[in-house]
Parts: C-alpha cells; structure tokens; sequence
C-alpha cells in the first residue's frame, strides 16, 4: 500500500531533481576539496559554488557558512563553540523550554560544565521578548531560541530579540545570539541581516535534500570554538573532509525552493484543519494558529492515545507523528506541549501533520478520511472494552 507521507517535519523525501545531483557528484566529483591536484580543485570549486548558493538564500555572505553533518552538530558547534571561547569564570547562557532535543542536551551539557542555563518559558507556543530581557544578566553570553518550533509550528520573535542583543552589545556587554532555523528555513522567509542573529543552523534533509549535511551561518567577529578537531577544513572552524556530493544535493534543493510552497503548503494545511473540523468539533489546535509555520498543523483528540492513532493510521498507509523524530521511542508526553501548558494527558492525545511540496488536496481529503475512520474505530473500541469490564 502506497504510503500518504504528512511527516515533513520529522524529515522530506528527497526531491527526483536533488536525487539525480547528489548521484552526479558521487560519480563525477570525488576528489578531496583540500587537494591540489585537479580532482581536487574541481570539488574545491563544487564546496564554494554550493556555498555561495546556501548562503544567498539566507541573505549571508558565503564566507560566513560553515557546513556541518546536519542540524545537530550545527547547534552543538553554536552553543559549545560560543559558551566555550568566552574566557569567563562565570557564564550564563538564556534558552527556552521548548527548543530541540539538540539544543536542550547541549545546554545540560554546559551545565555540567558550570555554565549557569535559563529555561524561559512560553505563552502558546510563542515566546514574550520581555522574558528574554527579564532573564538578562551582565553575565550572559548566549541566547538560543528557536525560529519555529518543530512540534507546533509556531514561529518566535527572533528579530526583536536580535534588537535586544544588539543593544547590549553596544552598552559594552559580551553577548552573542543563535536561532535554530532548521524548521523555518526552506518553509518561511529567513534573513539573517534583518534577523539579526549571530549564528544560525540550517538542514538539508527538512526541505528535499539529503540526510547528514546542514550548515551553520556564523557572523564575522562571533568567537568559536570547534568540537572536532582534525584539520583546518571549513576556515578552521569544523575539522573534517566536506561531504562535497552532500553539499551540491544541498545547493541543488535549496534551488528548488520556491515561495509559492509558503502559500501552498498553508492553503493545504487550512484545508485540512477546516475539513477535520467539520468532521470532529472537538479537536482542538495545539499553538497560536496565526504565528505558524505554513505546513504544520498539531491536533488534539481528546480522550484518545496519539500513539494509537499513529499506529492504526500507519496501518492505512497514512505516516504522521506525534511529535519531534529526535525523541522517537519516549513513553513521556511532548515537552513542548507540556511546556505550553497541557496536561499530560492532553499532550499524549495530540498528534502532528506536516505537509510538504509534494501533497495534494486529494490526499489531504483521503487523509481527512483515514484520520476520522481511525478515531471512531478507536473510540468504538474503548467503549467495547469499557462494557467488556463493567
């Protein structure tokens, strides 16, 4: 059975056109990019063509990108590399509750360390600035918050708070600001000028391109201190070989990005929410449906097992989750939505669809369909096992 794929934000299919690049560049282009010779220099001039067309994407100048194996390591790289070149007995480092496994472990980590960590918490899914500004201490060296959220899909107010770090820097403090855009980049607009952040991680693999290569801009002057040590590969910033053939799939995706995805991808999602409505009053929209992400949609059943529902859509041939791919295999309810506020047993009946470039109103009325089948299905049967015990 064909599988109708609504999981986008855990990971996309890789588009037939970045496919056919990334097998051009294993086959053609496979000399070491630090090599002199010509094999060499072909793929040295591969890496910065690639290069120069993720990092116009993002409005940055190609020198201030570094590629990295994907999202992860790119905001482990921000987080240590910043927290860690600041020669300072006294370090103190402002996330919020609802960021990424990659950058929630990261700054337990530095707590290890000493690195003293404020978890700001958030209203809907949406961060207030003035919680930023409230946890502000003379002593703090990094902000990391999240461009949209990968659970919900709501986007946080990154430019404002790049203007609240921009203006501690220029009051004399030492102060440095990193976004996840992993979610956001490819789906909305991103600017990091405009933005205003001083590091910001990306993937290829969220927007039709390959798993194991992402990048991380770092403005000029933001100090950095590498995690992997080997070489003087990316201006000494993250020793290793480049993955060069996963660097043009990269460049090649990014290419196919369009803004007209933003509107499709939106009308897709409305659709749905509409239809399952329709269909289901009582499901309830999880995050603030006007300050989203235009493909993310996270539903709650009331009184009803997310995971069931995944597991008998999945049966269907329907692919949806129940929130971040990281934390896979977690019997605990989503820390994002607990974050915002639900009640464990409302966080366990939740469920995320992610749409991409790929979907259609067809499948999306086939998902309505599936979606409303397995709910009754499940709800006939906790009634039968109800009678069955009474």
């Amino acid at each position: 059975m064909p599988t109708l794929y609504f999981d986008h934000n855990a990971t996309t299919p890789i588009a037939p056109e970045v496919a056919d690049a990334m097998a051009a560049a294993l086959r053609d282009v496979y000399g070491n990019p630090s090599s002199v010779h010509r094999p060499g220099q072909l793929a040295r001039q591969q890496l910065e063509k690639s290069r120069r067309t993720v990092a116009e994407f993002i409005h940055a100048p190609a020198a201030e990108l570094v590629f990295t194996s994907g999202g992860t390591e790119a905001n482990n790289l921000a987080i240590f590399g910043v927290a860690r070149s600041i020669p300072s007995a006294h370090k103190h480092v402002i996330t919020t509750t609802v960021e990424h496994p990659a950058v929630l472990e990261s700054c337990r980590q530095l707590e290890r360390e000493g690195v003293e960590i404020s978890r700001v918490n958030v209203s809907g899914g949406v961060i207030a600035v003035d919680e930023i500004r409230r946890n502000l201490r003379a002593e703090t060296v990094l902000i990391s918050v999240m461009h949209a959220n990968n659970e919900v899909g709501t986007i946080q107010p990154v430019e404002e708070i790049g203007a609240l770090v921009r203006e501690r820097r220029a009051a004399g403090q030492e102060i440095y600001f990193h976004s996840d855009g992993v979610q956001a980049f490819g789906k909305i607009g991103v600017d990091v000028q405009r933005l205003g952040v001083d590091l910001y991680s990306v993937s290829a693999h969220k927007i039709f391109g390959p798993k194991g290569v992402g990048g991380l801009f770092v403005r000029r002057g933001t100090p950095l201190e590498p995690v992997q040590y080997g070489g003087r590969h990316e201006r000494g910033r993250r020793a290793g070989t480049e993955n060069v053939p996963g660097v043009m799939a990269f460049a090649r995706a990014v290419e196919l990005c369009s803004p007209n995805d933003s509107s499709y991808l939106s009308a897709l999602r409305d659709f749905f929410e509409a239809e399952m409505r329709l269909a289901m009053p009582q499901v309830k929209i999880n995050g603030a449906p006007e300050r989203r992400l235009p493909n993310t949609s996270n539903l709650e059943f009331p009184e009803l097992s997310a995971e069931a529902l995944v597991i008998a859509l999945d049966l269907k041939g329907v692919a949806v989750s129940t929130g971040s791919a990281c934390s896979s295999g977690s019997i605990e309810p989503s820390h994002v939505l607990l974050a915002m506020g639900r009640t464990r047993d409302e966080a366990r009946s939740s469920v995320r669809f992610s749409f991409g470039r790929y979907n259609t109103g067809h499948e999306v009325n086939a998902l309505v369909d599936a979606v409303t089948g397995c709910v009754h299905q499940l709800q006939r049967l906790a009634r039968e096992e109800i009678r069955a015990v009474v």
